[in-house]
């Protein structure tokens, strides 16, 4: 399943989604709402982009195809936005888990900013031996898709 995965066009949508959410946490963590709010927003925002996902890419290919899109692609379409709101969505369970007095806040944050830089580098290593880059080289392109999660949160740190 996860090599199946790997070799699919979900993972540019996740590795998006997540630099989506973790863009979230880090800007929700300045002010913090209670984790229900967190929630709600992180969930929400996943089903925006989604929707914003299914139509630009399904007006897009209309506009290039010019026809519409069959029932397929439009399927096709609808995986990619699922992969994308799964993306922006996860971080949503460390706020679920502090709502229920399993996590304290800043555990919440911490985690959820953690595991999107996690996500993110090792998305970059595996597509990086994937591709059939030795070990330095896939932990150099891991931790440079890293960075540009560990850019957000130093974002937030000089702007707060």
């Amino acid at each position: 399943m996860i090599a199946r995965h790997l070799s699919s066009r979900q993972v540019s949508r996740v590795i998006y989604g997540a630099i989506i959410g973790l863009a979230l946490v880090v800007a929700l963590q300045a002010h913090p709402p209670p984790p229900g709010a967190v929630v709600a927003t992180l969930l929400g925002t996943a089903i925006a982009v989604a929707l914003a996902e299914v139509y630009s890419e399904l007006v897009g290919f209309e506009t290039v195809e010019r026809r519409q899109a069959t029932t397929a692609e439009t399927r096709s379409l609808g995986t990619d936005a699922v992969a994308v709101a799964i993306g922006v969505g996860f971080p949503s369970v460390f706020f679920l888990l502090e709502a229920a007095g399993v996590l304290a806040e800043d555990s919440a944050f911490a985690l959820a900013r953690w595991t999107g830089l996690g996500l993110l580098a090792l998305y970059g290593f595996a597509g990086a031996r994937l591709t059939g880059a030795g070990l330095p080289g896939a932990l150099l392109k891991g931790l440079g898709i890293a960075l540009i999660g560990a850019a957000l949160i130093g974002l937030k740190a000089l702007t707060h």
